[in-house]
């Protein structure tokens, strides 16, 4: 996953200067005075290594003696029995190569840290010996100054990026497209990174003769406020803007002694009366600039000691020492064969690449969720946004349904896997990921349109950090802007910045073949299968390739980059057409196939020359783009025959121009016709040595593939119409005994009553972790609350902070039980004491409809009129701008105003029994407020405005709901009414037209 990165020496943001390699150069002394605690680690590290050193061959040689036999054994010693003292020699033996080791690594370690050059040597086999020899050591030499003063080497550990520091973009270096470039790019790319290198040393030097610690800014740990300790998380909350920041904060005082002696080791581990400097653009009154005559001499003192420690001083003073200069060193352009991709600490990844690595790096693991759907965020957001759709088409459907005992209204709660699989997909979905590659792919094809070009062949994408990299099958001159050219002319690169300036556009989806194949060092890749000049083939294991199928397959049909598309499944899948059962075809068996392509095949040859057309893609810009030229993706899991394979190759020859793709499951890597060969390991790796791919592979297994398939199953509006009626998840007590301790109003503005106000500054994030769980009564996830308080990731620390302020806020019922509780899978759950309006919205016409009010008018009357008082408005109807975006994936947007207009259509039916259109007409109208595009409310109202009697009124109505059709014109349901109530409408519709 991303790796976030994080400030420079001197606090400025890294990659605020020009895009390069960022250099990490050594890390000056910092001398500091010894405590009795050191001496103390000293004594005992000396003590220890003497034991180990030797004390051990001491005893050996005094208990034992010598182990080995002292003159050649003769053949007749196998035969012999083993006794006693042939097992302790060999015993003996083996302890005399375990010192003899470990004295090794302590010779090694203490050679490493006396010359002070590089990292000590490794010694072989000897990986928790060396560990604690370097240790003890290190704990050694604190007597005469730090250890990192003796060994730098050890002091950069924390600093050095994993490998050899590989770029994002870097990975894509020996991937489809650019095989044969490889020689030409790394004498390019070398130039470059000596270019880049230059910058970043000018970067440095006007960094460090500019910084000075008089404009430099502190914060002092605040002490506990109640239960609440400080976090630098919420410091780079309340004064950077982005708790993500956290990491600056921690780079800047790492390893600076405070005031108390102590030091920063972890970034979740700090002291009230710490000090820590902030990063330039750190605001807020809590900051203080040093020197600052609004603090008290004391704190003045510690800051200005502490100042003396900041890598800005010691920058300023090696300026000094070096006559202000540091030469680029010519080890960069060995790097990698392109430039790393560094993004500013400060700059915002995709949500579900901070997601994952809140998940990765603080929550430490899943809490039962897949981690298959939580680390696919494309795949995640595709089937969350098309089960949303499948859920309000089945309310919709519903809706036609009588009033009162609707099915629909209340959609089925998922359990067991299916609930995990729904959690894993709140949690890793990326929605935002999801839209911007929409925007920029089609804003691509737009202003090529523009500028009457056709679109490049791409073979694949890379998102890396947010950016989109297009890898081109051949150079295509240079891209339309904002795009710009990447590491070489095969690369069209596009900043995550300039993504977000695109708006939706009419162009066609120009490469809705590309699919998600899995993450190699922090980039995602997507293959384009429909650009393959052949077949793409993959081995493996029968269940690893099952898996890839079934995430190709899945986000084929659900991802939002795409228009219209066809994805033919052969020997499997045919439980996965309820994903999408418009895109998704299933065959049986390669001859029906076979049968199907061929005539495919020549169809679109035939259309493709009518139209003048080289490829599809000349079809999806300029005039013909109506035409849209779907892609039809083949996945065939099965291993064909070897006749069928060269079939199928030949078939596939020509299928890159057509828009047809072939992914085909193979036992071996030499399937005919493959132009790509990839394999997936039983440990989840996708591998495709002659691509230079090693991937993390995206995987569906088997159960989590179930599950999803049982969501989209239990959300078919077609499936069991007839069924049982499905009660409110929560039922609340509705006679005067069951008024609750706590009570919010989320129907129109949000209020809560019976709970004091929290302080101003935790208040939207509590109101808004409330709402969340009284939406949800039967439980949210404690990463689902996370994801959606924290789209981008939050460490657990943070997450479990506001958890124990929301539990102390609610507080606790009279029976000493706290109102915020967890359930035995962990699920967070609000106690029936806890009560929203739109709980009791549900229970009143559940009551009215299902209950009391099915036997009795009056209390159905009563009910009814109760309900329809309590709606305000829509739901939340004052919530700030970008917060609730998890409302999103929730269908109470739909449900609501449905309900509401059930309750309305519930009530004017009640009052039209007795002749009351009066009393019928307010309460359509009443619920026209929340639900005014529901058609059946207008039809209600033609109908009780028809009973009183007055035709001019009937008139004015009808002349409202036609000009309030617009020109898409008046329903057909609606038209038939009005024909049926005033003949005559037509002849007023004209004449107004």
């Amino acid at each position: 996953m991303a790796r976030r990165s994080t400030s420079s020496s001197t606090g400025r943001p890294a990659g605020s200067g020009p895009s390069g390699p960022r250099n990490r150069t050594p890390q000056p002394v910092r001398l500091r005075r010894r405590t009795f605690g050191d001496v103390v680690k000293a004594f005992l590290a000396f003590v220890l290594l003497l034991v180990l050193v030797v004390g051990i061959p001491g005893a050996l040689a005094l208990t034992v003696g010598w182990p080995l036999p002292r003159t050649a054994p003769s053949m007749d010693w196998l035969s012999q029995p083993i006794g006693v003292d042939v097992f302790l020699n060999t015993l003996t033996v083996i302890v005399w190569l375990a010192w003899a080791q470990f004295t090794a690594c302590v010779l090694v370690e203490v050679k490493a840290a006396l010359s002070g050059v590089g990292l000590p040597g490794r010694v072989p086999g000897a990986g928790p010996s060396q560990l604690l020899a370097r240790q003890l050591v290190a704990a050694l030499l604190l007597v005469g100054a730090t250890a990192a003063s003796f060994t730098p080497g050890l002091s950069q550990l924390g600093h050095s990026l994993e490998g050899n520091q590989k770029g994002t973009v870097a990975t894509a270096q020996a991937t489809p497209g650019i095989l044969a470039q490889q020689q030409e790019q790394a004498k390019s790319t070398a130039a470059a990174l000596a270019e880049q290198a230059g910058h970043a040393a000018a970067q440095a030097e006007q960094g460090g003769s500019t910084a000075t610690h008089g404009a430099t800014k502190y914060y002092r740990i605040q002490p506990p406020e109640g239960r609440h300790h400080d976090s630098l998380w919420e410091i780079a909350q309340r004064h950077l803007g982005d708790g993500r920041r956290y990491k600056e904060i921690y780079e800047l005082n790492k390893d600076r002694v405070q005031p108390d002696g102590s030091r920063l080791s972890e970034a979740s581990l700090i002291r009230p009366g710490w000090i820590m400097e902030m990063p330039g653009d750190a605001h807020g009154g809590e900051l203080v600039a040093n020197p600052d005559a609004h603090v008290s001499p004391e704190v003045r003192q510690q800051i200005g000691d502490y100042a003396q420690t900041g890598d800005h001083a010691q920058h300023q003073q090696q300026h000094q020492e070096q006559g202000g200069g540091q030469q680029a060193g010519g080890d960069g352009a060995t790097a990698q064969i392109t430039v790393p991709s560094q993004r500013p600490a400060g700059d915002a990844a995709t949500p579900a690449t901070h997601a994952q690595e809140s998940g990765n790096s603080s929550f430490g693991h899943s809490f039962g969720l897949s981690e298959a759907l939580l680390g696919a965020p494309l795949l995640a957001a595709g089937l969350l946004a098309a089960l949303g759709r499948r859920r309000r088409q089945a309310l919709w459907q519903s809706a036609l349904g009588a009033v009162g005992g609707r099915r629909g209204m209340e959609p089925p709660i998922p359990d067991g896997d299916a609930q995990d699989v729904q959690d894993a997909l709140l949690v890793g979905a990326d929605p935002e990921g999801v839209r911007l590659l929409d925007r920029s792919l089609r804003g691509l094809a737009a202003a090529l349109t523009a500028e009457s070009r056709s679109l490049p062949v791409v073979y694949a994408a890379w998102l890396s950090h947010g950016d989109l990299h297009l890898q081109l099958a051949q150079p295509a001159g240079k891209p339309p802007a904002p795009w710009q050219l990447g590491q070489d002319q095969t690369f069209w690169t596009l900043s995550r910045a300039d993504a977000e300036r695109y708006e939706d556009t009419d162009a066609a989806a120009p490469y809705p073949g590309l699919v998600s194949l899995g993450t190699m060092d922090d980039s995602r890749l997507l293959l384009n299968l429909e650009a393959v000049p052949g077949i793409v083939s993959l081995s493996g294991r029968e269940a690893d390739r099952a898996a890839v199928f079934a995430s190709v397959a899945a986000e084929l049909a659900t991802n939002g980059w795409s228009d219209r598309m066809t994805i033919t499944l052969v020997g499997f899948g045919a439980d996965l057409t309820p994903l999408a059962p418009n895109r998704l075809r299933h065959l049986d068996d390669v001859d029906a196939l076979f049968e199907t392509m061929e005539a495919e095949t020549r169809q679109r040859r035939g259309a493709l020359g009518a139209a003048d057309h080289h490829s599809v893609l000349t079809g999806r810009t300029g005039p013909a783009q109506h035409t849209r030229w779907a892609p039809n993706l083949v996945l065939l899991a099965t291993q064909p025959s070897a006749e069928d394979a060269v079939r199928l190759a030949e078939l596939a020859a020509d299928a890159a121009r057509l828009g047809i793709g072939y992914l085909v499951g193979s036992e071996r890597d030499d399937l005919p016709g493959a132009a790509w060969a990839m394999e997936i390991t039983p440990d989840g790796r996708l591998l495709a040595p002659l691509l230079g791919l090693e991937l993390q592979a995206q995987l569906l297994p088997a159960v989590q593939q179930r599950a999803v398939v049982e969501l989209f199953v239990e959300a078919d509006p077609e499936r069991d119409p007839d069924g049982p009626t499905n009660a409110p998840p929560f039922l609340v007590d509705i006679s005067e005994q069951g008024r609750p301790a706590v009570y919010a109003r989320l129907v129109g503005p949000y209020e809560i009553i019976g709970l004091d106000t929290p302080d101003g500054e935790r208040s939207p994030l509590l109101h808004e972790a409330l709402a969340l769980l009284l939406l949800h009564r039967e439980g949210v996830h404690p990463r689902v609350l996370s994801s959606a308080l924290w789209p981008r990731g939050v460490p657990d620390d943070v997450r479990d902070a506001l958890l124990e302020r929301l539990r102390g806020w609610l507080g606790t019922d009279p029976d000493g039980s706290p109102r915020l509780r967890a359930g035995a899978a962990g699920r967070l759950t609000l106690a029936k004491s806890v009560v929203s309006d739109l709980d009791v919205l549900r229970s009143l016409y559940y009551e009215a409809t299902q209950g009391k009010g099915v036997e009795s008018r009056a209390v159905r009357g009563r009910l009814l009129t109760d309900a329809l008082v309590l709606v305000r408005g829509p739901l939340l109807a004052d919530r700030a701008e970008g917060r609730y975006r998890w409302l999103t994936h929730e269908i109470i947007d739909a449900q609501l105003p449905l309900l509401v207009a059930d309750i309305g259509l519930a009530l004017s039916a009640f009052h039209l029994e007795k002749d009351r259109a009066e009393k019928a007409i307010e309460a359509l109208g009443a619920a026209l407020r929340t639900a005014p595009a529901d058609e059946r409310l207008w039809n209600e109202l033609l109908r009780a405005t028809h009973a009183t009697g007055d035709p001019d009124r009937l008139r004015a109505l009808a002349a409202d709901l036609i000009a309030r059709s617009g020109a898409r014109g008046l329903p057909p349901r609606t038209e038939a009414l009005l024909d049926e109530l005033l003949p005559t409408w037509r002849d007023g519709a004209a004449a107004t037209g």
